[in-house]
């Protein structure tokens, strides 16, 4: 066989493409391969000259890719069903089905519908428990469709409709449909065009978003059921293209927040279900580098509020009638980042974050004819692994049951219900991993890096025990990203054991520019201050070296869009440190991307770029100038 050097690499050519802006002129010898089309003949020559080129050099390693794959499907259990939940009468699952690729959305009467739900609860599936009742079975609807997604599915109040949104194209612009639950007939038109945002509002409208020319969420729309979607009628319109709308229902199921946001700033819109006539009514109006969130709960509404000076968040509570009598429940803390809120009729819970770990709080509320005041005694549950995953799950209001999604490096998916009242847990559901997994095999830790302004930056590790040998000798793929306050938490993948099954180590460096260590982890790794991003990656490695978990020769790098930039950079630093790098879809042509705002989402993303302090940037003036409709400098 020929060797890999017998045959040259592709070499794009070279056009010169003069770009002026603000008396600047730059030249991009590669903007040809832009083409929205997909159509040009050259773009296409070209790309088929890189892939051709890498089935070549890859073609010694055909078996083992084949050999890969059959591990890697051989470890899915095809024929499953997720935790049923219990809702009303019903209780609500997913099953996925041997050789099919979508889900059935089904559901199962609960025998004794009046009983107070337990952690305890199963399901009945023998031939003596309530029929199932398949209510929609995506693959059916896939038939005729080369691509097929659903994007929500949501069932009205009185379990008599469903809503889903369906994506027949693979652009996230979706359809709604409603239908009757029980005999799957159509109920009125769809709804053409729109996002996958949508909520009901009592059981005979919806409330749903639509999008702008760049795919901006921009415009809330009241539509009745069995009207023309040309009559409905336009709740809210977002006139300013750096922000985006979304939506989503209370726990208690009785107002509709919308949520105006960029990417330092968010406003609420609450509608009451009750009276939507009323319209939407501004609960948290707009103000700069305010960020806000709400949750409602008897006469309260809860608040959890983001600023400079709180800049971990607090969670604030005002009652109904009067928005702006603000008591502070939780105030804000330097170390501990609150991340989301759940609440029910007797407790609250708190999604945190410390020493770059998820945490699990709740409390218990007076009656809500009594004085609500700063909260006191929170429990947190107990997690086994060092590093983990925790992520809430649909759970319901009125009873006293948490559920959340739960994993770690070596630890499948799970589901759990716990009882706030007794602090019982019960595993509802883990992920079924075939082909002789076991957990016990693999070692996961936590290591902590010092980088070079003494910043301790933490690094999720696993391995299998019985291979690895911590003496340098092991291989080490290092996964980095370190953007848009983003937490990359150590969760399972079971495609990752043919990594570790081979003596690989995997870890994740939780560098600056995410999220894991709160708020400020990522203010020092953005604008000026970016840079840290590449260098704690670059301290990680050599930790991880020092350590004797790999060396140079044996140390693999891999990171996506914003990781792919991160992995750019740091070739260019230290080319020197890495055996191989994996790029996907690497971000890495940010000014020429970001000063087009014809770009789909591009507006969004100018506040993560533009430094206040900066203001002699390009990018800077096209922001303002796109904003006040005038130039300023």
């Amino acid at each position: 066989m020929a060797s890999s050097s017998d045959k040259k690499p592709p070499v794009a050519k070279k056009v010169k493409h003069e770009m002026k802006m603000f008396d600047d002129v730059r030249v991009d010898n590669y903007y040809w391969l832009r083409d929205d089309s997909r159509s040009d003949p050259d773009m296409l020559h070209y790309l088929n000259q890189e892939n051709a080129y890498t089935d070549y050099i890859m073609s010694g390693t055909k078996n083992l890719e084949d050999q890969i794959y059959a591990e890697i499907r051989g470890r899915i259990k095809e024929a499953d069903i997720s935790a049923p939940l219990r809702k009303g009468p019903y209780y609500y699952y997913e099953r996925t089905l041997e050789g099919k690729e979508y889900k059935q959305h089904c559901r199962r009467l609960v025998q004794n519908a009046g009983s107070v739900p337990s952690v305890l609860d199963v399901m009945p599936t023998g031939p003596e428990a309530p029929p199932e009742h398949v209510i929609l079975d995506e693959n059916e609807k896939a038939k005729n469709h080369v691509y097929y997604s659903i994007g929500a599915f949501k069932v009205s109040p009185n379990h008599k409709l469903v809503a889903y949104a369906e994506d027949t194209k693979g652009n996230e612009i979706y359809t709604i449909h409603v239908m009757d639950a029980e005999t799957r007939s159509p109920v009125g038109e769809p709804l053409v065009g729109v996002t996958d945002y949508f909520e009901w509002v009592g059981d005979e409208a919806l409330v749903y978003i639509t999008m702008d020319e760049i795919l901006r969420p921009y415009k809330v729309w009241f539509h009745k059921l069995g009207t023309n979607q040309s009559a409905d009628s336009c709740l809210y319109h977002e006139k300013d293209d750096m922000f985006s709308l979304d939506l989503e229902a209370s726990e208690s199921k009785k107002y509709l927040f919308v949520g105006s946001e960029s990417k330092t700033t968010r406003s609420i819109f609450y509608l009451d279900i009750s009276k939507p006539e009323n319209g939407l009514m501004v609960l948290t109006p707009r103000s700069e580098g305010i960020d806000t969130s709400v949750s409602h709960r008897g006469n309260h509404f809860f608040i959890k509020r983001r600023s400079d000076e709180t800049y971990n968040s607090e969670l604030l509570a005002c009652p109904l009638d009067d928005v702006n009598a603000i008591t502070t429940l939780i105030p804000h803390r330097d170390s501990v980042k609150i991340q989301d809120v759940i609440l029910f009729s007797d407790h609250l819970v708190v999604y945190e974050r410390e020493k770059g770990l998820p945490r699990v709080t709740f409390y218990s509320l007076p009656a809500i004819d009594e004085p609500l005041q700063s909260l006191q005694g929170g429990q947190a549950v107990e997690f086994v692994d060092p590093v983990y995953s925790v992520d809430p799950a649909e759970s319901q209001f009125s009873s006293s049951i948490l559920r959340f999604y739960y994993s770690s490096l070596r630890t499948p998916p799970s589901t759990y219900d716990y009882d706030m009242n007794t602090g019982v847990s019960v595993l509802k559901k883990i992920e079924t991993v075939l082909g002789g997994f076991d957990a016990s095999n693999y070692v996961t830790k936590r290591e902590w890096a010092i980088a070079q302004d003494g910043t301790q930056v933490p690094i999720s590790i696993v391995y299998r025990k019985d291979l690895v040998k911590l003496d340098g000798s092991d291989p080490m793929l290092l996964y980095g990203y370190g953007s848009y306050e983003v937490c990359v938490d150590p969760s399972f993948k079971s495609s990752r054991l043919s990594l570790l099954d081979r003596g690989f180590t995997f870890a994740i460096a939780h560098i600056r520019g995410g999220g894991e260590m709160g708020r400020k982890w990522y203010e020092n790794g953005k604008y000026l201050q970016k840079k840290n991003t590449f260098t704690d990656f670059i301290d990680c490695a050599e930790y991880l070296i020092e350590k004797k978990y790999c060396t140079k020769d044996k140390l693999c790098i891999n990171g996506g869009s914003a990781g792919g930039l991160l992995i750019g950079a740091v070739l260019n630093m230290r080319p020197d440190l890495f055996k191989a790098a994996v790029t996907r879809v690497p971000f890495v042509d940010v000014v020429t991307t970001m000063l087009d705002p014809t770009i789909p989402l591009t507006t969004a993303e100018w506040e993560v770029f533009h430094a206040p302090f900066f203001e002699s940037t390009t990018l800077n003036r096209i922001m303002l100038f796109t904003r006040s409709g005038k130039m300023s400098s």
